[in-house]
C-alpha cells in the first residue's frame, strides 16, 4: 500500500506547461467536445475505452481525468477502482461524466473515489469551473505532499546523524575503559554480541517479550561495551596488579560500577531525556556484578530489582571473564565456564536468562572464536 507521503508520479510537479487532462469516453462526438472546451487552457489526452485510459493513466499520469461512466467492457466505476489502487495513479482526482441521475449511482462514485460528477449534456461554465477548481486542488495537494516527504526525509537524515553520534560516543568512551586495562582486548566486543544473542533468545520469553523490542536490543548491544566505562577511575596499582586483589584493594576494584553509573548519569542529564540512549549503559555499568539471590554489589540488589538489561550482561560478562586468560588465570574449556554458569542458576544469575543462555551456549563459543584475544 502507498504512502500518503509518497510523491508518486501523479503527485510531482510536472515541468513548464499546461496541467494534463485525460477525457474517457467511448463517444467520439464526446471526446471532440471536451477536447475543444478544455484545449485552450489544458493538455487534453484522449480515450476510447477504460482499458486506454489505465495504460495512458500508468504511462504518463495526467493531473486530472474526466471519466465516462457507461462505457462497453470497463465500465467507469471499474476503471476509477483500479486507478485508486495503483500507488501511481491514486492520487489523480476522478470527475465522473454522465447521463445517470441517481443518488445511488452518484453514491457508488464518490465511495470509489471520484471528487465530483459532471451530468450531460455538459454545461461549459460549470463544466470548466469544476476542472479548473480539481486541478488547482491537485496541485496543492501535490504541493504539501512533496513538502511533507521532504520533511520525513530531513527526519531520516537527521536521526541517522543522531544514530551515528550515539555510536560514536559509546565507541570513544567504551576504547578509553579499554587502554587503561591491559587485559581487555576484545573483551567488549564479544560481550556486547552475547548480551545482543542472549536477547534474541530470550525475546520471544513470557518474562521478556515487552522488554526486548528490536530497538531494545539494538540498544543493549551498543551500549554494552560500556559495562566497564567506571575502570577508569580506578587507580593503576589496582587496575593493572598482576595477581590476586587483596579484600581492601578489591572493595576499591567493586567501585568501578558506581563510577561509571555516575559518570553516565552525568551525561544523561546533559542530554535532558530521562529515556536517553545512555539508559541501558547505564543500568548495565551499575548493575552487571548483582546477583540473583542478593549477594552481589555495589547496591545487593536481588532478583527483578536487578536491570534486566544488567542481569543480561552478567552472563556475558562471567561467560567470558571465564573462558579467557587473565594474569591471574588461564583460559577455562567452555564445557567448564558453561558448568560454572550451570552452578550460579537461581543464585548468581536469573534462571530463566542462564536456560536462554545454555540453548544458545554453542553461539556464545563461536563468538569467542570470532573475537578472540590475539
Amino acid at each position: 500500500m502507498f504512502s500518503p507521503l509518497d510523491p508518486s508520479p501523479a503527485a510531482r510537479p510536472r515541468p513548464n506547461g499546461p496541467p494534463t487532462v485525460l477525457v474517457v469516453d467511448d463517444a467520439p462526438e464526446n471526446l471532440a467536445v471536451m477536447s475543444e472546451l478544455l484545449r485552450g487552457d489544458y493538455r487534453v489526452l484522449v480515450a476510447t475505452s477504460g482499458e486506454r485510459a489505465l495504460a495512458l493513466a500508468a504511462a504518463s499520469p495526467p493531473d486530472l481525468i474526466v471519466l465516462d461512466v457507461m462505457m462497453p467492457g470497463l465500465d467507469g466505476y471499474e476503471v476509477c477502482r483500479r486507478l485508486k489502487d495503483s500507488a501511481a495513479t491514486a492520487h489523480i482526482p476522478i470527475i465522473f461524466l454522465t447521463s445517470i441521475d441517481d443518488e445511488d449511482s452518484e453514491r457508488t462514485g464518490f465511495e470509489l473515489g471520484a471528487v465530483d460528477f459532471v451530468g450531460k449534456p455538459v454545461r461549459a461554465a460549470v463544466f470548466l469551473a469544476r476542472v479548473r477548481t480539481h486541478v488547482q486542488l491537485k496541485q496543492a495537494g501535490d504541493s504539501l505532499r512533496l513538502h511533507a516527504h521532504h520533511l520525513a526525509q530531513l527526519v531520516d537524515e537527521r536521526t541517522r546523524e543522531v544514530g551515528t553520534i550515539q555510536d560514536v560516543t559509546i565507541f570513544a568512551l567504551a576504547s578509553l575503559a579499554e587502554t587503561r586495562d591491559n587485559e581487555t582486548g576484545n573483551h567488549i566486543r564479544r560481550t556486547q554480541h552475547y548480551v545482543r544473542a542472549l536477547a534474541l533468545a530470550l525475546r520471544s520469553h513470557r518474562r521478556f517479550r515487552a522488554a526486548l523490542g528490536d530497538e531494545e536490543i539494538e540498544m543493549l548491544f551498543k551500549s554494552a561495551p560500556l559495562h566497564d566505562i567506571g575502570k577508569v577511575g580506578v587507580p593503576d596499582h589496582i587496575l593493572l596488579k598482576p595477581g590476586k586483589l587483596t579484600p581492601e584493594e578489591f572493595e576499591l576494584m567493586k567501585q568501578h560500577a558506581v563510577f561509571g553509573s555516575d559518570a553516565i548519569r552525568r551525561a544523561e542529564a546533559l542530554i535532558g531525556a530521562e529515556q536517553s540512549f545512555l539508559r541501558f549503559a547505564r543500568e548495565i555499568a551499575v548493575g552487571h556484578h548483582e546477583k540473583w539471590d542478593g549477594s552481589g554489589y555495589p547496591q545487593g540488589l536481588s532478583g527483578d530489582d536487578i536491570p534486566l538489561s544488567a542481569r543480561l550482561m552478567a552472563v556475558a560478562d562471567v561467560y567470558d571473564a571465564l573462558i579467557s586468560k587473565r594474569v591471574y588465570k588461564p583460559a577455562f574449556p567452555h564445557e567448564k565456564a558453561v558448568q560454572i554458569l550451570v552452578d550460579g542458576r537461581g543464585t548468581h544469575f536469573d534462571p530463566d536468562i542462564l536456560d536462554g543462555f545454555l540453548g544458545i551456549a554453542e553461539e556464545f563459543r563461536g563468538i569467542h572464536e570470532t573475537y578472540r584475544d590475539d
